[in-house]
């Protein structure tokens, strides 16, 4: 097989590309309970006319299309894996050198993608600055991408045979990612010159009742975020393990509460400075229980 290398995908595609991976690595190790590691890179794989090809439709906070495509012996792959059958002598065919895909192979790898494309979609939406939705549906005619926006996926099953499957962002979809993104990042970047005020300043806004307060401002505490909640069984902790994904109850877009002593005292948005998480407030909360105050959570 001759692979065609293109230069590395646009910085703001990466994220997509990377949540391709990761997802696919994370169902894949939940449903067969051994790690599948993937390696990504910028080749294509040869086109052959048994490919398996997918459409997924984006749509949501950015719209354009993905296409997916899978050398037949890769699909027939993923799909035993999904049917826990990895490793099953391939279907008797007319040409011993050409494998077939059995009807329940092929359900199994379309099941099996749409997982992968519903964790994608949680996965890529902070980047993009809001919701989408990934629809999966199988595709006939094969449609071209820019060069930096294709990348491939490629494994080893248990008896050492390559799986591997092309990744294409289409140029509509490609250029509103870029857009998002670097929309999003001209915001996050106004607020980090939002600097925190200084203690002078604060001072400075303090009654003279309070004066028995100052000497307090230069003592450090610390405060965290919390991106969600959920109550678990205390079986389904023990049960925990590298891959599985616990889903919180709190909404995607829901704000982040940032706490100080198990106690919320903010809420906002969380963003990305120089590299590192930050929180962008848009509510403070009354520490006052008696005038509604959040208090401890339960």
């Amino acid at each position: 097989m001759t692979d065609e290398a293109h230069g590395a995908p646009a910085p703001e595609l990466q994220v997509w590309f990377d949540a391709w991976k990761t997802c696919t690595q994370n169902v894949l190790s939940q449903i067969s309970g051994q790690s599948n590691l993937f390696e990504l890179g910028a080749d294509t794989i040869e086109a052959a006319d048994s490919d398996l090809r997918y459409t997924v439709t984006v749509t949501g906070a950015v719209q354009g299309e993905i296409a997916l495509r899978l050398p037949l012996i890769s699909g027939i792959g993923m799909g035993r894996k999904f049917l826990g059958e990895a490793g099953k002598p391939a279907e008797p065919s007319a040409t011993p050198e050409a494998p077939t895909i059995s009807n329940d192979e092929r359900e199994a790898l379309d099941e099996l993608l749409r997982q992968i494309a519903g964790l994608i979609a949680t996965a890529v939406a902070a980047s993009v600055g809001g919701e989408v939705q990934l629809q999966l549906s199988r595709a006939e005619a094969p449609w071209a991408g820019a060069a930096d926006a294709v990348a491939t996926l490629r494994t080893r099953d248990e008896a050492g045979a390559e799986i591997a499957f092309e990744i294409c962002i289409s140029p509509a979809l490609a250029a509103a990612i870029i857009a998002r993104v670097r929309a999003a990042e001209s915001s996050q970047n106004s607020a980090a010159s939002a600097t925190m005020p200084s203690t002078e300043a604060v001072r400075a806004t303090l009654p003279p009742s309070a004066a028995g307060y100052r000497r307090l401002l230069e003592v450090g505490l610390g405060v965290k975020l919390r991106f969600g909640t959920r109550r678990m069984l205390l079986r389904d902790v023990l049960a925990l393990g590298s891959g599985l994904v616990v889903e919180l109850e709190n909404p995607l877009n829901s704000p982040v509460d940032l706490l100080l002593d198990g106690r919320i005292v903010a809420r906002g948005d969380v963003v990305v400075i120089d590299g590192k998480y930050g929180l962008r407030v848009t509510d403070v909360v009354d520490s006052d229980p008696g005038a509604g105050g959040a208090g401890h959570p339960n």
